[in-house]
Parts: structure tokens; sequence; C-alpha cells
């Protein structure tokens, strides 16, 4: 129990004396002691008694409310002049509160005293009054009262007394003594029940007066640390004390400490209280321990991201802070809960700024793996209902995701509009497929292929819920022009699943697809004919579609019926054109490569395509071949020399000749034209769909047909090729053609036997790759001499404009022709320039010729007709993995034996390698969405890759890695080949006896090898913490190749160990751009590292010297040159400045040694410490040098006041080598005049010089009392510069050369900026009598030093 006290402290004070409302009978004065006798009907009467019925308040008993007569102010006055007015005052005050005593021992009557009085007229129904001396004794009579009825609760009338007496003391007029107050009132709540603790302390504000809030505060702060169940309640009073800075935040650190173990349903609470008293000053940091301790549970989401949504709405010092706080968190810290619904919150906000900002962190987060498809699973799954309250910022944050550039950050937006889509109700999922639609119409590439995958997704899954909505994807439909065959391709899958799925919920949009589908079908435009056959064929996959819940075990009669009826249609819609028919076939092989079709549908085609090739394109052998042909007949490339006769052979060359007469530009009877026409545009489609027919109706086995294999090719002697010139133009080109659609056959035929493995089959299919790299040899010879040549169409899903028609031998001569001439020009008009780089540009002019004429008279390349060639499957990369093959003949007699032999050779690895570029280029090689240009002026870069697009990034990247030992035997083997070679020719290249078309075919074997690897350890997917896996499989690889596998290794030393084992190539690199492939490759694995940058970073730097201090010779003993040479030479150089430990000295080294002894020696000689520098590459290592140092001087830390000595002299060190380095690269300019170099000086000496004036001058302004003579040196060195810099500007302006002088303006500002920014150095360090100011004159590049400067004796 508590005793009394003599005072009470700070409270704020209205309405306390009500309970003091006690007396229901008047009385006169009575001088007597207060008897404790009670009487039935009236209240004894006593000192206490009588005094409030003369001052108007009447007690009553019972269940009855006391009475007051008058208002309240006037029963003060009267009491307190009752009171005093008394002879026995201030005794008095003692008798009346023994009065008070005595009456309140009985329960009801203390009940009535609390509660408010009952008027006898017009007034306040409750009773307040205050005698300053009488009104402790009061108070610590009630203190004292208050312990019997704690532990009792809530009575039968249902009051709660010590509730009634705390809530009273909210109303007190005045407090003689707020401290003893407090105390007393915190004594009771160290003794009381949780429930009166609460309310004790969440009236506290409204008790104490301000000058009593610091102090508890204190005490409330050491109450929460020992009880938490007072959280709420506590900090509710916290929220309202007033209190100081330094007080409030160390309340709120104790606060943030019990984070962590606070109740969950006050975890609102207490991030409300921790983010409202929050300033600018502290923001980040209490945001940021805030996050680290905050960890959700589904039942106080909703709660705690109301509280947060609050605070940043209204805060905007809390709403940056979580932004720089999300920003800076690792991946220890982020990746919760939490953190997504604070950006969804961030991004809600009105404000621009948090919602880019919030745009920008997620872009990062998930580009850093840090936020990631299980998360936004988790947040979507278990939180939908808060979730949905952020669906506008969902909606908009999945659109710029899948709008970005960035295609790490593409697939999460897919994810959060399939979560969105799933988790949401039909309104939200209507909002999601609108979007979807809107970006499909959008015409970005990259974008609409997102989109159809998300929409197609989104059907197999939810197909009840989507069918609701096919009207809205039914409208892309209308923007079909603007989409590629691919998109075309899953636009109609989509819309035949939603039509014809099995549940058969978006039925009603069968009707429009049919119509849609005649339409397009019977039209005469070619674009529109190939949009209906790609959008019947999707349609009969989804109709005749195998189905497993099918009761009958079959599709029913009436679907088959039509779809072999759509079937029916397509065919005889495409037989007047060769292209349609064409595309028919493969895309109907394309649908049984993919789709699994019911076993009747596939009976049904496969009889028909099986007896129509055979007789289309199939004819037996026999001793001589009938028929008129532009070339002789002669059959060509059997691989099986014992069926020679009575065999089979492919009819190509009587094909060609009959389509010739087809063509509706010759005039033959109507008697010739007369039966079917098989055109052979058609025979690598129809072989196409045959295999795959076969191959779906025997499980992959492709015995009836094995004979398409090694069967001869009825086609004419290749001895034409030598006499090709001879022939007119329509003979080279029927030439040109036949070899073209030979090529494709043989294309087509390895597609489908290359994943047999029968040993006998294995060789004819190598032998096949022969053929083909044989064949093509031919084909660049006749190329050559066939200019304006258009080759006949093999990828047929595109437009014929789309294919990238090859630029002809005779326009390309044509253009070496001109060029020189417009050298010249330009060079005659430069009258100042220096013999050495005129020299310089006529050898580089005479090489660029001699290179071309020789590419005109050897052939064209093959690599600008790629899309005229047959695709090649991806499984065809196997044949890599086929060594050496061999196989027995019999001979006529059955008993003695021949052994055949075949392997891969140099030829067939190059062109497997160069095919395989190709396509991890296309799939792996991250390309920006870009919008499509207005006027479509290049080619489709898509034509080629039908079937590559049809698997994933992710399904290319694991098929490469399984192909990974083959890819690093093959390496091995080039190394080895290079390496015997130099050791055999000790060293020398190009010695005699050398076989040079091996050497070079080698030479692109160990590049191409390269560029695989670099291709695809470059792919963005391996940066995802999902594919790491897949990463760590590739590096054992490498690893295994150098050191056995052991135990399971890290991830860090398998990336050691591949890098290890890859720098082992660096001795046989036998190219430059090779030597570029290798570092780029080392580059890039070592990117995957997260420790050891230094090891990476030293050997990288020392790789690339190596290679740039090395000389680079051809087969053939001339150097290597040329524009492809300069590039890969810029490359190599970059990385290794950007890779040197200092770039400033590296700089030096090679300006200040390489240089001058290039301008020492011969003119066709280089360097000697830098062979790779000489005058034809001088451009490149100019350009390359002045680029690093800009860059370098970009990232220097600006000078600061507070800099010690000691960072200001080191500073000022790295400034004077970065100016002396600038000054050496200035100075060449004298000597290597070009146009070309002034250029490079001029642009990046502007930028050099904005760089000094921006981080070098404040350094000086503060250095150079202390360091004065350095500061000095450092200015006249610069001040040489930029004198030359000033009469370069001259120079550009004399000349009239655009291209220089449009670099004058900015470079002469700058100019002036250093001047006046001199003088303005000077001048805070008080010496500005030591700089004045002259005129410059103008002179050429030849001049020395003038007398006439703005900085002549500056100092």
């Amino acid at each position: 129990m508590m005793r009394k006290k003599k005072r009470s402290s700070s409270v704020s004070v209205d309405g306390g004396p009500a309970s003091l409302d006690v007396p229901k009978s008047k009385k006169r004065k009575s001088t007597g002691m207060p008897s404790k006798a009670a009487v039935s009907d009236q209240v004894p009467d006593s000192v206490f008694v009588h005094m409030l019925q003369e001052s108007g308040v009447i007690l009553r008993l019972g269940n009855m409310s006391n009475e007051i007569a008058v208002d309240q102010v006037v029963f003060q006055k009267r009491l307190q002049q009752h009171l005093r007015k008394d002879s026995r005052y201030p005794s008095i005050i003692q008798e009346f509160i023994s009065g008070f005593e005595t009456h309140i021992e009985d329960p009801e009557k203390l009940r009535n005293c609390l509660l408010p009085c009952v008027p006898r007229s017009a007034g306040d129904g409750d009773a307040r009054y205050c005698l300053k001396a009488m009104w402790t004794m009061v108070i610590n009579t009630l203190f004292e009262k208050l312990p019997e009825f704690m532990f009792e609760g809530v009575g039968e009338d249902g009051l709660n007394i010590p509730r009634v007496i705390i809530n009273q003391l909210k109303w007190l007029d005045r407090v003689v003594d707020f401290k003893d107050l407090a105390n007393k009132l915190m004594q009771l709540v160290s003794v009381a029940p949780i429930e009166i603790q609460r309310d004790i302390i969440t009236s506290l504000p409204e008790i104490l007066e301000d000058s009593q809030h610091g102090d508890m505060a204190r005490e409330l702060n050491a109450l929460l640390q020992e009880n938490t169940q007072l959280t709420v309640p506590i900090l509710d009073a916290l929220s309202s004390l007033n209190i100081s800075t330094a007080l409030l935040a160390e309340v709120r650190g104790a606060v943030m400490s019990t984070v962590s173990a606070v109740q969950l349903e006050d975890l609102p609470i207490v991030v409300k209280f921790i983010l409202h008293s929050i300033s600018a000053s502290d923001a980040n940091e209490v945001v940021s321990d805030l996050r680290k301790k905050l960890e959700l549970e589904q039942c106080v989401v909703m709660s705690v991201s109301l509280v947060i949504k609050s605070a940043v709405r209204f805060q905007k010092t809390i709403s940056e802070a979580w932004l720089k706080v999300s920003r800076s968190f690792t991946a220890y810290f982020f990746g919760c809960v939490v953190d997504v619904l604070v950006l969804l919150i961030l991004h809600s906000t009105n404000a621009n700024q948090s919602r880019r900002g919030a745009e920008r962190v997620l872009r990062a987060k998930v580009r850093a793996g840090l936020i990631q498809e299980s998360l936004l699973n988790k947040t979507f799954k278990g939180y939908a209902q808060v979730m949905r309250g952020y669906f506008p910022s969902i909606l908009a944050l999945a659109q710029g995701l899948l709008r970005s550039p960035d295609c790490c950050v593409v697939p999460f937006g897919g994810h959060m509009y399939k979560q969105a889509f799933t988790a949401f109700d039909s309104y939200c999922q209507q909002e999601v497929v609108g979007s979807l639609v809107t970006h499909v119409c959008s015409g970005v590439s990259g974008e609409v292929d997102v989109a159809l995958e998300l929409l197609c997704e989104l059907v197999s899954q939810k197909p009840t819920e989507m069918s609701q909505y096919a009207v809205f994807v039914k409208g892309i439909l209308d923007y079909m022009e603007n989409l590629n065959p691919q998109q075309i391709r899953r636009l109609f899958h989509l819309l035949s699943s939603l039509a014809f799925g099995h549940d058969k919920h978006g039925s009603h949009i069968q009707d429009d697809m049919h119509i849609v589908i005649r339409k397009q079908l019977s039209s005469a435009v070619p674009k529109y004919k190939r949009i209906g056959i790609i959008g019947a064929v999707m349609m009969v996959g989804s109709m005749g579609a195998r189905r497993c819940d099918s009761q009958e075990g079959g599709l029913p009669k009436e679907t088959h019926r039509q779809v072999t009826t759509l079937l029916e249609l397509v065919r005889s819609c495409s037989e007047g054109s060769a292209e349609a028919a064409a595309l028919y076939y493969d895309e109907l092989a394309n649908l049984l490569q993919t789709c699994k079709l019911d076993p009747l549908v596939q009976v049904w085609i496969g009889k028909s395509v099986l007896e129509d090739f055979q007789e289309d394109f199939v004819v037996d052998l026999g001793p001589e071949i009938a028929g008129l042909f532009p070339f002789p007949a002669s059959v060509m490339y059997n691989l099986d020399e014992d069926e020679s006769q009575g065999g089979i052979a492919v009819n190509l060359l009587p094909l060609m000749s009959q389509d010739v007469l087809h063509r509706p530009d010759n005039r033959i009877s109507a008697s010739q034209r007369n039966g079917r026409h098989v055109s052979p545009l058609c025979l690598s489609s129809f072989f196409r769909l045959l295999r795959l027919c076969e191959e779906e109706q025997h499980h992959g086995d492709l015995e009836e047909i094995d004979a398409l294999l090694g069967c001869p090719l009825i086609l004419t002697d290749m001895e034409v090729v030598e006499r090709v010139e001879s022939l007119s133009k329509a003979e080279r080109e029927f030439f040109c053609s036949l070899l073209f659609y030979t090529i494709n056959w043989f294309r087509e035929v390895v597609n489908a036997f290359c994943k047999q493995t029968d040993p006998e089959m294995k060789m004819k299919v190598v032998t096949r790759l022969q053929n083909i790299t044989y064949l093509q040899t031919l084909l660049e010879t006749c190329l050559a001499a066939s200019p304006g040549y258009t080759p006949p169409l093999a990828n047929f899903d595109c437009e014929s404009a789309e294919v990238l028609f090859p630029i002809s031998s005779t326009a390309s001569a044509k253009k070496a022709k001109k060029e020189p001439t417009g050298k010249k020009r330009k060079a005659s008009a430069s009258k100042n320039s220096s013999a050495d780089s005129t020299q310089l540009e006529e050898a580089t002019e005479v090489d660029e010729s001699l290179q071309k004429e020789k590419e005109v008279k050897v052939g064209v390349s093959l690599s600008l007709y790629w899309p005229f060639f047959r695709e090649l499957d991806v499984e065809v990369m196997n044949v890599l993995q086929c060594g050496l093959l061999s196989r027995s003949i019999l001979d006529t007699e059955l008993h003695s034996k021949v052994r055949e032999e075949v392997q891969l050779g140099p030829s067939e690895l190059v062109f497997l390698l160069e095919d395989m570029c190709r396509k991890l280029d296309f799939s792996l090689t991250a390309a920006p969405a870009k919008k499509a240009p207005f006027l479509k002026v290049k080619a489709d870069k898509t034509v080629g890759f039908s079937h590559l697009r049809q698997k994933s990034s992710k399904d290319v990247a694991a098929y490469c890695i399984q192909l990974l030992p083959t890819l690093c035997t093959h390496l091995e083997n080039c190394h080895n080949h290079f390496q015997t070679f130099l050791t055999e020719k000790q060293g020398v290249v190009d010695a005699l006896g050398v076989d040079v078309k091996e050497q070079q075919l080698m030479s692109s074997a160990y590049q191409l090898l390269l560029q695989v690897l670099h291709t695809t350890f470059s792919w963005s997917g391996f940066s995802q913490p999902e594919q790491r896996v897949l990463l760590k499989s590739a590096l054992k690889v490498l690893a295994s190749r150098l050191k056995e596998e052991g135990t399971d290794q890290t991830l860090e030393q398998l990336i050691r160990q591949s890098f290890e084992y890859l720098l082992n190539f660096r001795s046989t690199v036998p190219s430059l751009n090779t030597a570029l492939c290798l570092t780029r490759l080392l580059t890039v694995l070592s990117h995957y590292g997260t420790s050891n940058h230094s090891f990476y970073r030293e050997h990288t730097a020392s790789l690339a010297r190596h290679f740039l201090c090395q000389e680079w010779v051809t087969v053939g003993g001339a150097k290597e040159r040329g524009n492809k040479h300069n590039d890969a030479l810029h490359n190599l150089l970059s990385i290794y400045l950007d890779h040197a430990d200092d770039v400033l000295k590296a700089v030096e080294e090679i300006a200040g040694e390489g240089i001058p002894e290039l301008m020492n020696a011969a003119k066709d000689a280089s360097s000697r410490s830098w062979p790779t520098l000489s005058r034809q590459t001088f451009l490149v290592y100019y350009k390359v040098m002045m680029t690093k140092l800009e860059k370098s001087v970009r990232k220097l830390p600006p000078g600061k006041q507070t800099d010690s000595r000691e960072v200001q002299s080191e500073k000022l060190l790295t400034w004077s080598l970065a100016v002396r380095d600038f000054h050496i690269l200035i100075n060449l300019v004298k000597v290597f005049d070009s146009r070309l170099v002034l250029n490079v000086c001029l642009k990046y000496g502007r930028l050099f010089l904005e760089s000094f004036l921006k981080l070098g001058m404040p350094l000086l302004d503060y250095s150079f009392k202390k360091h004065k003579e350095d500061v000095q040196s450092l200015l006249k060195t610069f001040q040489l510069s930029t004198r030359q810099l000033h009469h370069m500007c001259g120079h550009s302006k004399i000349q009239q050369d655009t291209a220089l002088t449009n670099h004058v303006p900015a470079l002469k500002k700058s100019l002036e900026q250093f001047v006046y920014r001199v003088k303005a150095m000077l001048t805070l360090n008080q010496c500005q009598e030591a700089f004045w100011l002259g005129n410059l004159k103008n002179r050429d590049l030849k001049v020395s030093n003038g007398t006439n400067s703005a900085f002549h004796n500056v100092f």
C-alpha cells in the first residue's frame, strides 16, 4: 500500500476536484469532528458535509448522484471563503479532510464523489473546486484509497474506480507540487496491475506540466527497457511529451534496441514513434538502423506499411532517407518483404523524385540479384491484401521494367505482371491484360516478345481467367503488320489456345479466328498470305493437340475433320507460290517439333508427305539421265558407291531446268506448262518436314529415310567453276543457284542425321560437312564473277526485302577506286601538314587498296550471304565431338577389308564454329530494346534464326556448357599445333614450306574458339543468382583441364583456376585479334570474382602489355595491318591502360619512350620497345592515350581546404604527372600533324582542360602557399600545352576544316576560363601582382615558344 506524501508534482490541472464532490446534505457550520456513523437517509453532519452544503453541493446516499445547486466557479469561491472566514482557520482544513476521509470509507459514497454531480439548476454538471492548502491532502487521500480497488477490476455498475480516479487528475485546475505528484504516479505504476499502469502512463502528458516532461521521459525510457508489455502506452506518452532533441535521440535509441524483441501487435506503434521522431540530420542513420531490425510478419504488415506510408508521404526527409538507405544496402540486409513494400510505398507517393528514385532502386536491386522472383512470390502470396493497395504502382513499375533496355531487369517486370494477375481481383487482371496488349502493340521488338511470352504463360496457367479477356487479346490482330514471324506465331498460338483450349472458355472467338485466317490465306499479297499460313498452322497445333484427358483416348471426329480441312485449305492456297509452299512446309515442320499432335493428325500428315517427296524430288538412278539442261548432267556426291546402280538420287538439276521454264518472263506454250510444277525452292523445306514426321512416328529412328544421307544429287561437273567468267550472265546465275540449292540440301541433311549414333552415319555426316565447305569455296569464286546476283531464298518467314542483299564486287571495286581520290584532295588541302603524316596517310591508302584488290581477286565473303543458307540446328554442334571415324569396307570377294577413315578437318571446324558464334551472338548477347525505325533501311537481323528463337537463352547457354569439354579439347589442339609449328620453324611464322591455307584455318579456329568461350561467359544470365549453379558448372570444366577435380571448390577457387588455365594459351596466340579475344575472355572471368582483384588486374595488364610488345606477322610474312587490326589494337591498348596500376605512368612510358623510338626509326619500321606502334598505328595509340588520360584525371578527387600537407603533396604530384603527360602528347602534334591527330587533340585537350579547371584549380588554391614552387612548375608546364592548343585553333581556322573548327569555340572558351581562373587563384593568395595579361599571336603548328604570350613571365 502506498503511504501519503506531502506534495504532488507536475500535472495539468482542470478536473481533479470532482473527486471531492461528496457532500449530500446542507448544514450550518459545525465545530465538532465529523462522525463516522452512517444514517439511512441523510449524510451525518460534519465539517466536510456542512461546508459543502453551505457552498452549494448536496451529498446523497445510495445510487443517487450528488447534486450541485450553483455554478462550479461560484461553488469554488464559496468553499474558499467559508474555510478562510472560519475562526479555526487553518486548522479547519484538517477537520475538513478528516470528514472527507470518513465520508469516502463507504464505497458507495466514494463512487458518488468520483462521478459528476447532477445540477439542480442550469450549470456545469461537474463540480470542480480547489484550495491550495487542502488540495495536496485530497490527492493524498485519493491515492491512499486507490489501492483498495486496484485489483477489483470493473464493478457491477461498469465503473473502474482506479481508472476514474486517474481520469480526474487530468482535470486539475492547479497543482501545488507537480514533482511529488509525478513521483506518486510512478510509484503507483510500479505496483499496479498492467491495465492500471497503462491508464496512468497514457494520462501523464495531460497531468504533468512541461517542466516535468524531460524527467518523466527518462523514467519512462527506463521503464520501457524493463517491461516491454508497456511499450504502447509508454510510446504514446512519449509522443505527447515535449522533450529536447538530445533526449529524444536517446529515447529513440533505446526504443530502437527493443524493435527486435517487441510484441508483433506493438510493432506498428514502435515504428510510428521512431519515424515521427526523426530529424533531417539523423534521418539516414535512423532509417538504416530501423530497416536492419525490421522483420515483418503477416499479421502486422498492413499496420506497419500504413505507418511507413504516412511518414513517407508527409515527411520528405524520411522519403529521401528510405531511398538512400535502399540504394546503399547490400545483400546481407536487403532482400526482404519490407524492402519490396517500402519501394512500392515510395513509388505510390505523389512526389516525382520519390517515384523516379524508387524505380532506379528497384532496377539496381534486381540487376544485383537482391530482389529475386522468390521474394516477389513470397510477397504476393503472403501479403496479397497489402499489395492490392499498391496495384497502380505495381503496374507502373512492371511497365517500366518491361520497357527497360537492360535485359537483366526485363524478366522481373514479367514476374510482377504474372503475380499481379494471379493474386488480385478481376479488375486488376483486366488491367494487367490491357497493359500487356499495349506492350505487344508498341512496336518495340524486345518488349513485344516478352509481353507475348507472358500472355502465353498466363493462358497456360490460368486459362479460365484469361478466357474472360480474350476480346482484349484479339485486338492485337489489328496490329499484326508490326510483328515479325516469330511474334505472329506466338500471337496465334495464344489466340488458338484461348479459342480451342480443353475447357473451351474462349470459344466465342473461334469464328473470328477462322475469318481472319481465311481472309489472309486468300490474299494475293505475299506478306498477308504468309501471316495466314503461320496462323493456320498454329491453329492446327491447338485444335489437333494430343489430349491426355480425353475419355476416348483420341481426337473427336469433328475436330479431326476441321483440322484436315484447314490443312487442305492452306495447301491449296500455297500451291501457286513456291515461297508460300516452302513456308507451309517449314511451319508444319516447326509445329511437329514443338507440339505434340494427336496420332491421327500425325499419320495424316506423314502419309502424304512421304509419298509426295518421293514423287517430286527423288528419282531412280539409271545408266543415262534424259533431258535438256543448261549444263551436262552428272551424278555427284554419292556416299554409297556400292549402290551406284539401282539406287536413288535427288533430282536437282532437272527440277531447276523446269523451274526456269515456268518463270513468268519465259514464253512457253500451255502444253509445256501442263502438270504440277515442283520448285527446287521447296526441296530443303519438304525434306525437313519429312524428317520430323519420321522422327515423330518412329521415336527418333530415321532408318526409313537414311538412304537420303548418302544418296547422290543430279548436278553438273564442278569444273565449270574454272571457266565461270566465260559463261553468260544467265548461265552464271543458274550455276550459282545450283550451288546454293546443293549446299542447302546438304545443310538440311546434316540437320537431320547429326543426332544419329551409328558410326557409319556419323562418317557420312562429316563427309557432308566436307562437301559443304568445298562447295562454299566454289561458290565464292562464282559469286565474285556474278555481280548483282540475288540468291534463291532459304528462309521463308521473312519478306524478300528483309534479307540482306550482298554488295556486289564491282561496287566495292568502284568504291576502292574512288577513295584515294577523296583522300588526296583532303591531303592537298592541308598545306602545312608534315611529310611524315602525309606519307602515313598514303601508306594507309596503298595498303587498303591492295587489300581490297586481293579480296576481289580471291572471291566474295560468304558472310554477306548467310541469310540465303538454311539454318543449322543447335544439335549440329554435336558433330564437334566427333574424333577420328573409320569403317571397314568389304571388297567384291567379301573377304578382304579396306579401311576408310574420316575426321573433322580445319575447314569443317571453322565452318561449325562460325555458325556457333553467330548463334551465340544472337541468343546470348544482350541487345537493348529499340523501337523500329520509321523507314526500314537495314535487314532484319532475326532472319535465319527461326529455330534458335524457339529456345531460351538459358537453354542455349546450358547446351554450350555441355560442349565445353569438346571446345577445350579443340582449343588445346590449336595450341599444340602452333606450339609444334613454332618449335619446328624456330619461331619463324613465315618460314618456307608452310601450308598457308592450313595455318589460316587453324588461326581462324583458334580465334573462333576463344570467341565462343567469351560470348558464353559474357551471358548476362550468369549475373543472376539463380544461374550461379550453371556458371559454376562451366567453370568446373575449365578448372578441371588444369587440375583434376577434387573436393567441392568454391566459386572463387574455380574462377582463379579457370583464369590460370586460359593464361597458358598466351604463348601460341597467332594473331592480334586472337590475342584480343583471349584478353577479353580473361577480363570477363575476372569480373565474376569478388576477391583477388589485384591478382586478376595485374595478370590482365601484364598479358595485354605482352601482346602489345609483340610483333604480329601474317603467314605470308607481312605485318598485320588494316582496319580490323587497328580496331583490335585500340581495344587491347584500352584494356592495358584500364588495368594498369598507374595509368599516368603507363601513358608516360609509351609517350616518352615508345614514340621517340618511332620518330627516330625508318618510315616503315616500328618502335623497338612497342612493336605494335608504327606510323600506321600512331593514331590508334594517340587516341587511346588521350582518352584514358582525360578519363583518369576526371576520377581524381578535388582539392579540399581541410586536406593535410601530405595529402596536398600527393595530389599535386599526381596532377604534375598528368600535366606532364598531357604536355608530351600535345607536343607530338608538331611531328604528327595529320587532321585526324589534330581532331583527337582538340577534342580531348578541351576535356582535359575542363577537368583541370574543375578538379585541379581548387587544389592549387589551397596548396599555393605551402607548395609554391610545385604549383608554379605545374602551371608553367600546363601553360606550354595551352599555348600549343591556341596555335591549333588558329591552324584549324586557316585550313577551314569543318571537322576541326567545330572544336574551336568550346576550346577557346575553356582557354579563357583558365586565364582568369589562374588570376583568381593568385588573388586568393595575395599574389595578384605576379599576373599580367598580354596578346597571344596566332602561329602555325611549327612555331617555337613565342615571345608575346598571355602567360609570359607569369610568376
